[in-house]
């Protein structure tokens, strides 16, 4: 199998929110997206651009991403926060998240982060195993806090 991890360009975008389609309805939560694939080329390749896309390939289909953007920990300093790693029913276990999540980690070094977050959530066990192979510290003490508009 031939896997080629890329940055993602505006003419992914319409794989790319397949998979978020298909992450939302894998974690139970279909009816809670309301972004849409125009927002997205908006918000990603606009002139102002708020997240960073690595996309992975199979044969020409992309089958993964990893959708990130940088914040500020005034702890921590500049810190690269993973909004999603995806990858396609299909394809996981195949060392697609590998690839992925290394890249991403990849891009943290070379733009001079101090660090990757992400979450994950409690009941994903393959997710939190494969977090765990990193040596990635899984902090129970936080609360999610949200207020929509």
């Amino acid at each position: 199998m031939n896997i080629q991890v890329r940055k993602g360009t505006p003419e992914d975008v319409p794989q790319v929110f397949k998979l978020v389609q298909e992450l939302a309805a894998y974690e139970k939560a279909a009816d809670q997206v309301s972004n849409t694939p125009e927002q997205m080329l908006e918000d990603g390749f606009g002139p102002n651009p708020i997240y960073g896309l690595l996309v992975a390939e199979v044969d020409g289909k992309i089958v993964g991403i990893s959708m990130y953007y940088t914040r500020y920990s005034t702890w921590k300093g500049k810190r690269l926060y993973l909004e999603d790693l995806i990858v396609t029913e299909s394809m996981r276990g195949s060392g697609l998240g590998k690839k992925l999540l290394d890249a991403t980690i990849a891009e943290a070094r070379a733009t001079q982060c101090t660090g990757v977050m992400w979450q994950v959530l409690d009941w994903n066990e393959p997710a939190i195993k494969f977090y765990e192979s990193y040596g990635a510290r899984l902090d129970a003490e936080w609360i999610n806090c949200h207020l929509d508009f």
